[in-house]
This record gives C-alpha cells, structure tokens and sequence, in this order.
C-alpha cells in the first residue's frame, strides 16, 4: 500500500484492466469502491456501473487478486464467516464485499507476550477465512505509545506504562515506545500474522484526538471537571453496558482502569479524556484546557473514526479489554457518529479468551512470561506455537505448556516433510469439511483433525492431500510447503526398535510407569521420544 499521492498514480497506472479495492477520502468520511480498473481514474463496479475518482481522494489502494473466490463460495454454495458475537452472545454473520477491521493494539512498553499474540492471531485469522471467501478487508491496529495508565487498585498514584518503564531504563520514552513496537512486528512476522494496514500511533494523533475531545464537549457528552481534567459523561450514553452487561446503576467507584486523582468527575463512572499534566514534564502535549496528555479510551475512538469512518465491520482484542475498555470506546465513538441504540458504529464485537502458562496467569512475579523469542532460543519453531495455539478456538481459556509447544513443533517438522514427498505442485484443493470449520467460529481445532485424518488416508492420493493441506495452510499459516532440509537416513538397532515397539505396547495397554521407563532407557541411548496425539514420535538427542 503506498502512502504518497505519487507512489498511488503508479499503482494505479499499473492496475489497469484489474480488479481492485479502493478508499476515497469524502471530507470526513469516507467511500469504498471495488471493481475492475477500466482506466487511471475510472472503476467498473460489479453491478456495470462506472465510478469516477481523483488521485489526490485516495486514502487506500490495493489490487485484489484475479482467482474470484466469492463466485467459487456461490457456486458451491458454501458457508460465510460466522463469528461469536460479545453483545449479542450469538453466533453472527459476517456480510459484505469490504469488511473494516480494527484492532486494540499493543501497549509498547514491553515485550508482548504469548497471551498478547494470541489476540493478534485471532484478527489475522477472521482476515484470512475472509480472503478465502473472496471478501476484502481493511484492517487498523493503534500502537499505543502513550495515555495507558497502570492497574494501580491500592489508591496509589497511577502513571503512563511507557513513562515509568522510560524511567527505569534510563531512556527516552518514545525510544522505549519504538524499542518494542519494533519488537512487535517481528514477533508478528514470526508467527505468520499478516501485518495490518495502518498502524497509526496515538502519540501522532494528539490534534485528532483533541478535536474528537472537542466534539464530544460540543455535543453535551464531555465536560470539564473542577479538577480542570475532561471527563466523558457516562450517564449520556444510555446504552453503556451493551457489550459487557455492567450497567451505570450497577458499578461501583474504583473499578479498574480508572486514574486516581480524579477527583473532580460528576459522577464516579465518568472517565477522564484529557488529564492536566500536573508535575508530569514528559509526553504532554497542548489543548484548549491546558497542557497535558489524553486518556487511554479516547484513543482508539479518535484513530478509528480517523481511518475506518463510522461504520466498523468487527472490532477485535482480548477479553480483558470487553470492561470498561470497550464499552468506554463504544459509548465514545457512537456518540461522535451521532448514533443511538440499535446504531451503531461497530457491527461485532469480537474477544478472545485468556491464556495460562504452565496452569497459571502469566506475570513478572509468577516468573511465567513466555515471549516469542524464547521459544525460537529453544530451538523450536515459532511456528509451533501458532500450531499450538490453534488447538484451540479462540474463545476457550486454554493452558499452554512447553511440552504442547514441543509437540506442536514435531507435528510442523512431520507434515513439512510429508508435503515435500506428496510432490511439488502449488495446486490447491478446496475440502468442504474444512472449509466448513472455517466459517463455523474459526473452529481450527476441528479443522487440524480433519488434516490428520487426510494424512493417515490411504484411500486419498498424495497429490490430493498435498492440494488440500495448501488449501488449508491459507488460513492456517503454518508454511506447509517450507522447504525441509532432507535427513541423513539413520538405522536404529534391533534393541532400540523393539524397545521403541514395546513402548507402544506398553501406552496401548495403559501401562504408564512401564512406558517412562523404555522412554529412559531410549534416552541413555541418545533417543529422545515424544508423544502426541499422533502418537510416537522420536529424534536423536542433540
């Protein structure tokens, strides 16, 4: 995607006669068009009609690949995408040609962890079982690189997380901010996440951020406190508790999330917009009430509007975010759209579930983060920890453990080797049932059992499984079709393989302690075996 007037009169110039997906900046919203390029300023809709643009309105450019998946899908007549929806607890249809997408992004003051990617992972999934339906999508992700209070619940000061971590290392706060936002995008190419469309920053949208403070003063929703802080009002948004069920009359003052000092709110559930600087001499910026930095909710109504306009397809992030983070942001951005309820600007709202490490949260004080990095110094593909997390669907609690990822590692070497015997074709297979488990809540788990059905099929020819183990891999993104370096082959003595055979035995029969102990005797040996629910699997020790 170019980001130049002039870099999109060349992509444009060379989409001519293709299939293309276009946003056009009208004031201060925006118009989608997706069509087929007849010349450098003219589309060809689906419908036949023309629509007409200028170069300089383009706020988004992309050419949409020729192989026309949503005819395939209607032909066929296979499943849409449908999604676990938080407000309305159900199942829901994800419909249209062009789905916008926005993402709660990382807070960069720190490595994001393995719980913190899961959430990322389910975006990128949503966006891929989309692309296989031929549908479209524009996704934001913010970077929040200012505004994110601590969870202080002892009435202790909060501050700004990459504040306080700047303060401990002893560096500028936006290099902090850099620092891991850099660290970020390579944990999210080390899992295969496809990298969102726009990343905007809040620190860059301080003037956008103020004029939607503005605005919602303007419109009776906003008002300034008698501490000189500006506080949304929340008994103004007379649906809060949409998403989450938490209702004004319900909550109670103190509830996460919120700053102490906030002393001069009209009532104890409004939340600050705007917090005065006070003694704080770094990442302030100035506004019409005074030097000073925005709150952390705000944010995201600012960049989403900003970018997405008021119609927002599925908004993602963690189930930590759905209270009061949300329904903070949703009462917000309606109210900036000038929506009521039943109006809304975002359609779905989508959370992912928690993640444990080794059956506990994971903390600094449990000693349990688990990051991206650490498992490639493992030796372990990252890879297998997105195989790992897939296991699962993305709305159940789960608990991962290095023995799971390890396993998960052994299935990705396994089928990697499988695809370079089953030939080299890139001919993909479409598998209904797959397909199926897809669009049913991104049911991956169910999908992964019917790979391994297909792989343990004799009755299906190598080609084909090869076909729909590609076909699969689109949406999975394990890189399947990765070239595996061909091993040296290695004969095992008579013993070790009539240990190996007694081992399996022994597990079939149900007799564990006999089982661990040919697994130590096989690991005196330099043969290190593993189980999954493939069954048995063994290496040489390294």
């Amino acid at each position: 995607m170019a980001s130049e007037v002039g870099a999109f009169e060349v992509e444009v110039a060379a989409a001519i006669g293709k299939r293309v997906s276009i946003r056009l900046r009208e004031g201060d919203s925006f118009r989608d068009l997706l069509g087929v390029l007849r010349d450098e300023k003219t589309l060809v809709k689906k419908d036949g009609s023309l629509a007409t643009f200028a170069h300089d309105e383009i706020a988004y450019f992309r050419v949409v690949p020729v192989f026309n998946r949503a005819d395939i899908r209607a032909e066929l007549k296979l499943k849409d995408l449908h999604l676990y929806e938080t407000a309305s607890r159900r199942l829901q249809k994800i419909e249209g040609e062009l789905i916008r997408i926005y993402s709660c992004g990382p807070t960069v003051y720190r490595d994001a962890h393995i719980g913190n990617m899961r959430t990322f992972l389910l975006t990128d999934l949503i966006r891929r079982s989309l692309a296989l339906n031929g549908v479209e999508t524009i996704s934001v992700s913010n970077i929040t690189d200012v505004g994110h209070m601590s969870e202080n619940l002892d009435g202790s000061d909060s501050g700004d997380k990459v504040l306080e971590e700047a303060a401990r290392e002893s560096i500028e706060p936006l290099a902090i901010a850099r620092r891991y936002e850099e660290r970020f995008h390579r944990d999210l190419a080390a899992l295969n996440i496809l990298p969102a469309d726009f990343y905007p920053r809040a620190s860059e949208n301080i003037p956008e951020i103020i004029t939607t403070i503005e605005e919602l003063i303007s419109r009776g929703s906003a008002y300034c406190g008698s501490d000189g802080n500006i506080y949304f009002d929340a008994r103004s948004a007379d649906s809060y508790g949409f998403i989450s069920g938490n209702k004004l009359d319900a909550l109670k003052p103190g509830h996460r999330y919120e700053y102490t000092g906030d002393g001069g709110k009209n009532f104890h559930a409004d939340w600050a917009l705007w917090k005065l600087a006070g003694k704080r001499s770094e990442m302030i910026w100035d506004s019409p009430w005074g030097a000073g930095f925005p709150g952390w909710h705000i944010e995201c109504s600012a960049m989403s509007l900003n970018l997405l306009g008021d119609s927002v397809d599925i908004h993602v992030g963690g189930i930590d975010l759905r209270f009061p983070h949300h329904e903070d942001e949703r009462a917000q951005t309606n109210a900036l759209a000038g929506k009521t309820a039943g109006d809304e600007v975002v359609d779905h709202w989508i959370h992912g579930e928690h993640l444990l490490f080794e059956g506990k949260k994971m903390a600094k004080s449990s000693g349990n983060v688990l990051l991206v990095s650490d498992i490639a110094e493992r030796g372990l593909d990252p890879l297998s920890l997105r195989l790992a997390l897939l296991e699962n669907r993305y709305r159940s609690q789960i608990d991962m453990t290095w023995q799971t990822i390890t396993a998960a590692d052994a299935t990705l070497k396994r089928w990697r080797k499988a695809l370079s015997t089953w030939g080299r074709s890139d001919e993909i297979k479409l598998d209904a049932e797959i397909h199926g488990h897809f669009m049913n809540d991104l049911e991956t788990s169910k999908a992964l059992l019917r790979l391994r059905a297909i792989e343990k099929d004799e009755s299906i020819g190598n080609q084909d499984k090869r076909a729909i183990f590609l076909y699969a891999d689109q949406v999975l993104g394990l890189d399947l079709d990765r070239a595996v370096e061909v091993e040296p082959a290695i004969e095992l003595s008579a013993e070790v393989l009539v240990l190996l055979h007694e081992r399996v035995a022994a597990r079939a029969a149900g007799n564990w302690a006999e089982s661990d102990r040919i697994r130590d005797v096989l690991a005196e040996s330099g043969i290190l075996v593993r189980d999954s629910k493939d069954g048995q699997s063994w290496e040489l020790r390294p």
